[in-house]
């Protein structure tokens, strides 16, 4: 699928003539909208309009196209926002954030009602680092660890139902590790 440009657009003597436009105009942005590249196009014309003939003005410029491709942690941010659209904690059910980093794996129960943190978790804390040895990232393993963790810091809470925010992270590999572990251990959701 190619999108294609509207605009008439003529050469004349090493120029490539576009209609006057104003300067917000000036870019032609094209983008497949079936998903399949992270990144979309666009043509931007550099350069002055010129008149050298009476009937048209010419662009001097030389058209360049750049790729705007769109990072991991950038599309990351777009789901986690997508998903906290939906996902709110409240005080009888309280949210449960994961975030995944390449060294760690740390997970909170937050009331947005309050803005408060209730319970965390993380590969940082004693008891998790003592019962397992890691140092490349956490595994799966770890992450069942710091599952089981959050799970029994809930219960002593008095938290039984918590609402699910996997981070804009898929759910699958260690957030789903994390996840299963801490339904193993008492926690509904």
């Amino acid at each position: 699928m190619y999108s294609t440009c509207s605009l008439p657009i003529t050469s004349h003597s090493s120029a490539i003539a576009a209609p006057a436009l104003s300067p917000a105009a000036r870019s032609f942005s094209s983008s497949n909208g079936s998903g399949a590249f992270p990144f979309s196009l666009r043509l931007h014309f550099t350069g002055e309009i010129t008149d050298k003939r009476p009937s048209a003005k010419t662009w001097t410029g030389i058209p360049s196209i750049e790729a705007k491709a769109k990072t991991r942690s950038e599309s990351r941010t777009a789901r986690h926002e997508r998903v906290r659209k939906k996902v709110h904690g409240t005080p009888e059910r309280p949210r449960m954030c994961v975030f995944r980093s390449n060294k760690h794996l740390y997970v909170q129960v937050i009331d947005d009602t309050k803005m408060h943190t209730l319970a965390a978790a993380s590969t940082m804390q004693k008891p998790v680092i003592e019962e397992i040895d890691f140092s490349s990232g956490p595994t799966i393993e770890v992450a069942k660890k710091v599952g089981e963790a959050i799970a029994k810091s809930c219960l002593d809470k008095g938290i039984t139902q918590v609402a699910f925010d996997r981070g804009g992270y898929p759910y699958h590999g260690r957030v789903q590790a994390l996840a299963d572990a801490a339904r193993e251990h008492g926690l509904l959701f």
